[in-house]
């Protein structure tokens, strides 16, 4: 049955006020266009639906039958689709979000306060995860996005970079590479190595740049928690690379932070699943997001970062 919205909403007008004239004047539309429309109805339905005379137009009983079914039904689509266009402009509900522990730890407090301030009627939720579990967690829509260290190409995630930030070289204030004011990747060669384990999203670029410059180490412990790279290395096991989003350094520590050169950089992303709209809560959420990332670069000026504070 090929019928449109048009014509039911144009047969419940009819019904409505008795008269072609009058349904005219009240949706705007000529009285042969109404005509025609309740014409082609009534050839789809293969039943007669108005029974017209000169002076007024009056409901058949198949008619009738339809007009008390579908008046109610169109009544709800309108209010439906009302809620729906609400829903659209609105900031309000649960954003879930899941982040690796170095971004939970260091970004994401910034984050849940100005949008807790900005947005009071939104509920902020963190999943505080492992880089491969906030993957796995936007890809099952546990949550609404992720902060994610540069996952690489994915079919079915969209990213969006909201962060450059350098490795560090870590170390106690004892070691040589402490009177360095900078210290090549080059001179890690032979070095004894306390790292993150392969559940961090730097491990593996921390590898890479390692390769890319032929550099062999020992790597003697590798962690779960970044916060674990601070005691290690300060009780002389090793030392360690680590991001800048990592620091400050813990306070009364007796460690120090020099760059690495040349350079080498980890990109922060927002992550969500790939052509899935966010929430309008969520959205003002991720806009949250990389507005403190922005602040805290220029805050921290980590290009230019007092690496021992």
């Amino acid at each position: 049955m090929n019928y449109s919205l048009k014509q039911l909403k144009i047969f419940i007008a009819v019904a409505r006020y008795g008269s072609f004239s009058r349904t005219g004047e009240v949706i705007g539309l000529s009285q042969s266009a109404i005509s025609h429309s309740i014409k082609e109805l009534e050839s789809e339905m293969g039943v007669r639906l108005l029974d017209r005379t000169t002076r007024e137009v009056a409901l058949t009983d198949a008619g009738r039958r339809l007009a008390n079914r579908v008046e109610p039904l169109l009544d709800e689509l309108h209010a439906m689709l009302l809620d729906t266009r609400s829903f659209g402009t609105e900031q309000n509900g649960r954003v879930r979000i899941a982040s690796s522990q170095t971004i939970s730890a260091h970004l994401m407090p910034q984050c849940i306060a100005s949008g807790e301030e900005k947005f009071p009627d939104i509920q902020i939720l963190l999943r505080d995860q492992t880089q491969q579990l906030v993957l796995n967690s936007v890809r099952n829509a546990e949550v609404d996005f992720g902060i994610v260290i540069d996952p690489g190409y994915s079919t079915d995630l969209d990213t969006e970079v909201i962060l450059h930030e350098p490795f560090l070289l870590l170390c106690h204030q004892d070691n040589p590479f402490a009177a360095m004011k900078e210290v090549p990747w080059l001179a890690l060669n032979n070095a004894r190595l306390v790292l993150q384990d392969y559940s961090s999203g730097s491990r593996q670029l921390i590898d890479k740049a390692m390769a890319d410059f032929s550099v062999k180490t020992q790597v003697v412990q590798e962690i779960g928690h970044p916060a674990t790279l601070f005691p290690m290395v300060e009780a002389g096991i090793g030392i360690s690379v680590l991001p800048a989003l990592a620091l400050p350094l813990p306070s009364g520590s007796r460690l120090a932070v020099r760059p690495l050169v040349p350079e080498v950089n980890r990109a922060l992303m927002l992550v969500k699943r790939k052509n899935r709209s966010l929430t309008p809560a969520a959205r003002a959420i991720w806009e949250v997001v990389k507005h403190q990332a922005q602040v805290l670069t220029d805050k921290r000026k980590i290009y230019g970062l007092n690496l021992d504070s």
